[in-house]
C-alpha cells in the first residue's frame, strides 16, 4: 500500500504507523493539523480546499475526503460518479478537487487521529466528572431549590453565596452545586472571592485550620473564601466545632455536602449558622437530559423514531453539547455536520434513567461501560463507521437496579415505618411492597422479623393473639434458616398481621399506665400491705405482710388491688383513658 504523502510502498499493517511520522514532517501536514485543531473536532476549514476561505461543516468532508481516498480515479467509471453523488459530491466539484486527492488523503487520517486521541485524552476521568455543569444555566433538576423564584437562585446570581449544607441522596446533584458556585467564583471580578475544596474522608482538622489561617490572610486584601467541604458527616461534632468561630466571624462561607441526616450527623450550633438545602432524588426526565448532554460530550448520538421520521421535513437540529472545558452549548447545525463516533437509541436512554433510581453517577457510569466496550478502535472506525450501543450493551453494565439504601441512615427508618403503617391500615398491598423494599436494599432479616414481633403485639394484639405467636415462630425461622430462604416466612407473617383484626386497646392501656406513673407527684404510693410479700422472715410477719389477703375475685375478694387513693383508676375506659393520656 502506497504512503499518501511520501509515496513510498509499505505493508498495510505499517501504513498507519508510517502515515503519523509523516504527518508531522510534512508542511501542509502541519498546516493542516494546526487547522483542525484550533476548529476542533466538529467544525473543519483547510485554505487547500477553500479558496474563498469560508467555513465547511465537518460532516460532509469526512465523507467526501473518505471517499477521496478510496478512490484511484474520480473519472474512471460511472461506479465512481455514483458514489461520488452518494457521498454528495457533483462533477464540477470532482473535477476542481482531484489535485487535492492526496490532500483529502491526508485530512481523512488527521481528522481521525484528532478525534479518537481527543475522545481519549481525559479517560482516567470519570463521566460523571467530565461532564459537572459549570453554569445556572447548565444545572439540571432540583427546580424546587434553583427555580427561577428561588431565593438560592437569586443569590447566586448575584454572586453572593450563603453558608449552607447540601443535603440529599447520591448522585442528586450536591457535588454538581458546589462545582457551579466554584465557577462563580472564578468569575467575581477582580478576583474578589475563591474557592477551596476539601473532603473530610481525606481531609483533617489540621487541613481546614490551614485553610481557615489562609483564608484569613486573603481576607485582608479583600478577597472572601468560600470553603466546600465534602462529606462533612464524616466529621464527628468535636471536629464540626473547628468551622463556628470562622463561619461566625465571616472568615470563610462553609458549603457542605452530605448524605446523613443534618439533625443527627451535624452539630447544632453549627446548623443554626448555616442553611439546609435540601436536594431530591432526580427523576426520570432530569436523569435523561443529563445522559443525553453526556452522549454528545462523548462525540456520539442519541437516535429516535420521531427525529427520524421529521428528518426528510427539515435536516437543522439544535445540537446541545458540553465543550472541552465543560461547558454547555447550543448551536443550530445540519444533519450532516457531525460524525458521531457511536450511537445510542432513546428507549435505552429512557431505561438507564428509570433503573438508576434517581442517582445520575450510576446512570453515567453504566453509559460509561457501554460506550468503552463499542467505541470502535481506529481502522474499525473508519471501515464500518460508528459502533452502536443497544439496550442489552446497557443492562450489561449495569447488571441490577440500584436501590438507595442505608441501613443506619433515613432510609432505614422511612421504610420500617412505612412497613409498620401499611400493616396497621390492613393494607396487604403496601406491606408487601415495603418489605421486598427493604429485602431488596439487603436489610437484615432478623431486625424485619423483630419488628413484625412489635407489630404483632402492639397493632393486632388481643383481637387475634396467635399473631404474636406466629411473629415469634417467624423469628426463630429466620434465625435459623438466614436469607434468601427466609424471605417467604416474612412475607407470611407480614400478610397475616395485615389481613388481621387490629386492636390497640392492650398498646394505649399500656401507655395510660406508664403516663400515670411518670405524673405522680411526690412519692410513688406504697404497695396495700395485704399485696406484699409474705416471705419466711419473721421481721416480714411480725409488719404483718400480706395479712388480710385472699385469692377471690376481685368482686368477691372485698380489697382494692390499686394504691390507696387510686381505687377508681381504669385504663380501659375510652373517658378515663383520655383523662390520663391528655
Amino acid at each position: 500500500m502506497d504512503c499518501p504523502i511520501c509515496g513510498k510502498e509499505f505493508l498495510a499493517s505499517e501504513i498507519e504507523s508510517h502515515v503519523n511520522k509523516c504527518l508531522f514532517l510534512n508542511d501542509m501536514s502541519k498546516n493542516a493539523i494546526s487547522s483542525v485543531e484550533s476548529g476542533g473536532i466538529k467544525r473543519f476549514h483547510s485554505s487547500g480546499l477553500q479558496g474563498n476561505n469560508k467555513r465547511k461543516s465537518f460532516g460532509p468532508l469526512v465523507k467526501k475526503a473518505k471517499y477521496l481516498a478510496s478512490s484511484e480515479n474520480l473519472e474512471e467509471s460511472e461506479e465512481n460518479d455514483e458514489q461520488s453523488a452518494a457521498a454528495g459530491i457533483t462533477s464540477a466539484e470532482s473535477a476542481n478537487l482531484a489535485p487535492h486527492i492526496q490532500q483529502n488523503k491526508v485530512i481523512v487520517f488527521i481528522i481521525h487521529i484528532i478525534l479518537i486521541k481527543k475522545s481519549h485524552k481525559d479517560d482516567h476521568v470519570p463521566l460523571a466528572e467530565r461532564v459537572r455543569p459549570t453554569g445556572l444555566m447548565n444545572y439540571v433538576g432540583q427546580k424546587h431549590v434553583l427555580g427561577s423564584q428561588s431565593v438560592l437562585l437569586q443569590l447566586l446570581e448575584k454572586k453572593e453565596i450563603p453558608s449552607m449544607i447540601l443535603w440529599g441522596p447520591p448522585g442528586c446533584g450536591k457535588t454538581s452545586l458546589a462545582n457551579v458556585i466554584a465557577h462563580i467564583c472564578k468569575q467575581t471580578p477582580g478576583g474578589k472571592m475563591r474557592y477551596v475544596k476539601l473532603s473530610a474522608a481525606m481531609s483533617g482538622v489540621n487541613d481546614v485550620k490551614e485553610a481557615v489561617s489562609r483564608a484569613a490572610n486573603e481576607l485582608k486584601f479583600g478577597r472572601r473564601t468560600v470553603m466546600f467541604m465534602d462529606e462533612i458527616h464524616r466529621f464527628n461534632k468535636l471536629q464540626q466545632d473547628i468551622f463556628l468561630p470562622h463561619v461566625e466571624a465571616g472568615t470563610v462561607t462553609l458549603v457542605g455536602a452530605t448524605t446523613e441526616n443534618p439533625c443527627f450527623s451535624l452539630n447544632s450550633a453549627l446548623l443554626s449558622r448555616c442553611r439546609v438545602v435540601v436536594l431530591e432524588k432526580l427523576t426520570t426526565p432530569d436523569l435523561v437530559s443529563i445522559i443525553k448532554n453526556a452522549v454528545t460530550f462523548m462525540e456520539g448520538k442519541v437516535f429516535s423514531a420521531s427525529e427520524n421520521a421529521s428528518s426528510g421535513s427539515s435536516n437543522n437540529t439544535v445540537n446541545e453539547s458540553y465543550s472541552s472545558e465543560g461547558e454547555y452549548t447550543q448551536s443550530a447545525e445540519t444533519d450532516e455536520s457531525f460524525v458521531p463516533t457511536f450511537i445510542v437509541d432513546d428507549p435505552t436512554v429512557q431505561w438507564l434513567a428509570e433503573t438508576c433510581d434517581g442517582d445520575a453517577r450510576i446512570a453515567l457510569g453504566g453509559l460509561e461501560l457501554a460506550i468503552q466496550s463499542k467505541v470502535p478502535a481506529e481502522k474499525e472506525f473508519l471501515e464500518k463507521g460508528p459502533g452502536l450501543i443497544t439496550l442489552a450493551d446497557v443492562k450489561e453494565s449495569l447488571k441490577k437496579s440500584h436501590i438507595l439504601y442505608d441501613k443506619k441512615g433515613d432510609q432505614h427508618y422511612n421504610l420500617i415505618s412505612a412497613l409498620h403503617k401499611s400493616v396497621r391500615a390492613s393494607d396487604d398491598n403496601a406491606a408487601l411492597y415495603w418489605l421486598a423494599r427493604m429485602l431488596a436494599g439487603g436489610e437484615d432479616p432478623m431486625y424485619i422479623a423483630r419488628r413484625l414481633v412489635r407489630m404483632a403485639s402492639e397493632d393486632v394484639g388481643l383481637a387475634d393473639p396467635k399473631a404474636l405467636g406466629m411473629a415469634v415462630s417467624v423469628m426463630n425461622g429466620c434465625k435459623m434458616i438466614g436469607m434468601p430462604e427466609s424471605d417467604v416466612l416474612l412475607a407470611q407473617c407480614t400478610i397475616y398481621l395485615a389481613r388481621a383484626p387490629k386492636s390497640r386497646l392492650m398498646e394505649d392501656a399500656l401507655r395510660a399506665a406508664q403516663r400515670l406513673v411518670a405524673n405522680q407527684k411526690g412519692q410513688q404510693p406504697d404497695v396495700p400491705i395485704h399485696l406484699r410479700s409474705t416471705g419466711s422472715s419473721k421481721l416480714v410477719s411480725l409488719l404483718g405482710n400480706g395479712k388480710g389477703y385472699n385469692m377471690l375475685h376481685k368482686d368477691d375478694s372485698g380489697l382494692n388491688y390499686m394504691p390507696q387513693g387510686m381505687e377508681d383508676v381504669n385504663f380501659f375506659e375510652e373517658d378515663e383513658l383520655t383523662s390520663i393520656i391528655g
